[in-house]
C-alpha cells in the first residue's frame, strides 16, 4: 500500500532580536514543525514543516506559527519535489566535527 504523500514547505522567519531562543522554542512546539534552524543571513530562523495535507500548511503556518509571540516576518517556499534522501542534518551541516 502506498503511503500518503507529505507536503513540506521551508519556512524563514524574522524575529525579534531577543526572543529568538523562545521563537525557535515555541515553533518547535507546533505540530507539523518537523525541525527549527537558527541560521545565519537575512533571517533568523528556518523551519521545516511537513504535514500530511495541502490545507494544513495554512493552519500550522498562518494559524499557529506566525502568531508566535516574536515571530516579525516570515516567507513561505512550498516545496514541490524531493530529488534526494540524503539525511536533513547532513543537509545543514556545517562541516564541524565532534
Amino acid at each position: 500500500m502506498e503511503r500518503n504523500p507529505m507536503f513540506t514547505a521551508i519556512v524563514l522567519i524574522k524575529t525579534s532580536s531577543d526572543r529568538i531562543p523562545e521563537v525557535a522554542q515555541e515553533v518547535s512546539d507546533i505540530r507539523g514543525v518537523s525541525e527549527v534552524y537558527s541560521v545565519t543571513g537575512e533571517w533568523d530562523l528556518i523551519a521545516l514543516v511537513r504535514v500530511e495535507r495541502h490545507e494544513q500548511l495554512a493552519d500550522v503556518i498562518a494559524d499557529e506559527l506566525s502568531k508566535v509571540p516574536g515571530v516579525e516576518s516570515t516567507s513561505t517556499n512550498i516545496a514541490f519535489r524531493t530529488y534526494s534522501t540524503h539525511d536533513l542534518d547532513a543537509a545543514f551541516a556545517l562541516g564541524i566535527d565532534d
